[in-house]
């Protein structure tokens, strides 16, 4: 089956994913004393996924040569659409950065898992009434947030990670065994 074409991309994601671009390039980011050595800025990004709800992995390169690559942001959106209703939705670009950042410090192969990517206003809805933790304008209806965790990471340093990029809300939930990172305003909270 082959999903649906992409919608495309508003100018102000362009925009944000652009200055998202410039600071991983030039080293604006900020970085743990302990992270990799300072590198020149790669000519491509890719990200590894697996859905955990679905089953369905991805490696893809969605950024080369100084340009996203609608393709590959096509395919990201299909994987990381909710998955309880099918619907899809394009994944803020800023997001697909930090999620590249966050990988590249890590220096790993593995895929992030990812247990919740974008969400439907039903779906958000639905889990609000189950459940207080979750958000009544949740980031994740915009495509703006992802629930992950990364095998072989120990969460609590997943956690720290993306503490120290400053790149927008860090939510960490032991319990359920994830981390929730999105690029809205810089903040932290600790769930179940």
């Amino acid at each position: 089956m082959t999903p649906p074409q992409p919608p495309d991309r508003t100018r102000r994601q362009l925009l944000a994913a652009g200055s998202a671009a410039l600071a991983l390039g030039s080293g604006l980011l900020p970085r743990r004393a302990d992270a990799l050595p300072q590198r020149q800025a790669p000519a491509v990004r890719s990200l590894a996924f697996q859905n955990l709800h679905t089953g369905e992995t991805l490696r893809a390169v969605y950024w080369e040569q100084g340009r996203y690559l609608p393709q590959a942001l096509h395919e990201v959106d299909h994987l990381l659409r909710d998955f309880r209703t099918g619907e899809v939705h394009p994944i803020d670009l800023g997001l697909l950065d930090l999620l590249y950042a966050m990988r590249r410090q890590v220096g790993t192969s593995q895929p992030i898992q990812l247990i919740s990517g974008y969400r439907s206003a039903a779906t958000n809805a639905a889990l609000r009434a189950r459940s207080h933790g979750v958000a009544r304008a949740s980031l994740h209806m915009r495509g703006m947030a992802a629930d992950i965790r990364i095998p072989g990471l120990e969460l609590s340093r997943l956690r720290d990670l993306a503490l120290s990029l400053r790149a927008g809300g860090v939510g960490f939930y032991p319990r359920s065994d994830f981390v929730h990172v999105d690029v809205g305003a810089v903040r932290r909270w600790n769930g179940v």
